[in-house]
């Protein structure tokens, strides 16, 4: 069975179909989770995903794509902070819906998205990066940051030049516009 989920999410046909579509399904989740959203949660789902746009944030003002090895900023204390940032930021937004098996649900189907999409990536990076890049895995783990990594100064590696080159700034913009969106509906439009 896991055999055939990890295919799904391997399929190279529904990954397309999935980048094409993948505007149309957030304005889509946002439309039904400002209807079954509970207003109450508003203030405590935002601050959830403000963590996960935060750590978005500070891997896109780290990250050098296809270039060099990144193994500053966040990518000190796990390989694949990007993917966490991601999890908990729409974590957030699932936690409105006040509903544990889908919350459940959802971070089981991130799980599979992401164990496979990292798999792909480590496996492409290897052969970009090479050795270096080896290294780098075997001192740092994949998915559970390590605390052990504060004490190094490249830990704080933040450039705004490249944020902006990795457009981390609309990354910041859509989620700060869809928690708006659900505040003036919730709020104001029911």
């Amino acid at each position: 069975m896991l055999k055939a989920i990890n295919a799904i999410f391997n399929d190279p046909t529904a990954r397309k179909l999935f980048l094409k579509l993948r505007y149309v399904l957030a304005i889509v989740f946002i439309v039904v989770l400002a209807r079954y959203a509970d207003a109450s949660l508003l203030l405590p789902a935002f601050a959830v995903s403000l963590v996960g746009e935060f750590i978005q944030l500070w891997s896109f003002a780290s990250l050098v794509k296809n270039e060099q090895l990144t193994a500053r900023g966040p990518y000190v204390l796990v390989r694949n902070p990007m993917y966490l940032g991601r999890f908990v930021l729409i974590l957030g937004l699932v936690l409105l819906l006040n509903n544990i098996y889908l919350t459940v649900t959802y971070s089981v189907l991130y799980y599979f998205y992401m164990a496979n999409r990292v798999q792909r990536e480590e496996s492409r990076l290897a052969q970009l990066l090479g050795e270096p890049y080896l290294e780098y895995c075997r001192r740092t783990s994949r998915f559970l940051p390590s605390l052990a990594g504060l004490a190094n100064p490249a830990v704080w590696f933040f450039r705004w030049d490249v944020l902006r080159r990795n457009n981390g700034q609309w990354n910041l913009l859509s989620m700060l516009v869809a928690y708006a969106v659900l505040y003036v509906y919730l709020f104001y439009g029911r």
